[in-house]
């Protein structure tokens, strides 16, 4: 039986694919000497080695193709002073059931009070528990599908949208849509439907969604989809912006 070198070794581990426990190799061993590692120890340690490697690479990827804006967790959302959501509510809605189900989330309410923070907390906490998201904001996901048929780089991003098991639409109805750009998304929509969760926030009531897309029968077919199986969570029409009551002052208050 030939006595292969540390680098030899490697090159195997390599070759079936197992290049985070191949780069890892050589300090693993000198610890299993150390340690007196027994031999089920040492297959533990490389075995859980590359498992955590793969796992955070595959987080990343994750993290990466979901295209959040910016890194917002569930754990920075002020509940006090706001009538969003109340603590148990936004526990329940961590939980994710609702995604495992393929139910929709509809956050309502002027700008500023936290929306887009629930729905990307929510997503991020999607990633991490090893679920695909998309986000896109309403702006962005009519121009990907203007575009598809002719821009490489609409196509691969509405292919990972339309394989994602979470999408997330931020400002959805905040203008008006053309029976163009109607038609499309009612088919992203209906593609959706049933096979992925979707979260979007609007300062629109879906009420008032008819007059931005013009169209009733349109209308309704979207409504239909999002509406069949959904949580519509409101904030209040008073309700103060975040943005205003954490707001860096350039003028002190006082005179």
């Amino acid at each position: 039986m030939k006595n292969w070198t540390v680098k030899e070794l490697q090159h195997q581990f390599r070759q079936l694919r197992l290049a985070e426990t191949a780069e890892e190799l050589p300090q693993l061993l000198r610890e299993a000497e150390k340690a007196s590692w027994t031999y089920v120890e040492l297959l533990e340690a490389l075995t859980r080695h590359e498992r955590t490697k793969r796992e955070a690479k595959n987080l990343e990827k994750r993290l990466k193709w979901a295209r959040f804006p910016f890194g917002k967790q569930l754990d920075t959302f002020e509940l006090s002073g706001q009538h969003i959501v109340t603590a148990r509510q936004l526990a329940q809605l961590r939980e994710l059931s609702w995604l495992e189900q393929q139910y929709n989330i509809i956050l309502l309410g002027p700008p500023g009070i936290g929306k887009t923070h629930i729905a990307i907390g929510l997503g991020m906490e999607a990633v991490h528990r090893g679920f695909h998201a998309y986000f896109v904001t309403m702006g962005e996901l009519l121009q990907l599908l203007k575009t598809e048929e002719y821009l490489n780089k609409a196509k691969v991003q509405l292919k990972r949208m339309r394989s994602a098991d979470l999408v997330i639409i931020d400002d959805l109805m905040y203008m008006a849509m053309d029976q163009r750009e109607a038609n499309l998304f009612f088919h992203l929509v209906n593609h959706l439907y049933e096979r992925s969760s979707i979260i979007l926030t609007s300062n629109k009531s879906p009420e008032e969604w008819g007059h931005l897309i013009g169209d009733q029968g349109i209308t309704t077919a979207i409504l239909d989809r999002l509406l069949h199986r959904v949580e519509v969570i409101h904030g209040g029409e008073n309700e103060e912006s975040h943005r205003m009551k954490n707001r860096q002052r350039i003028f002190s208050t006082k005179v």
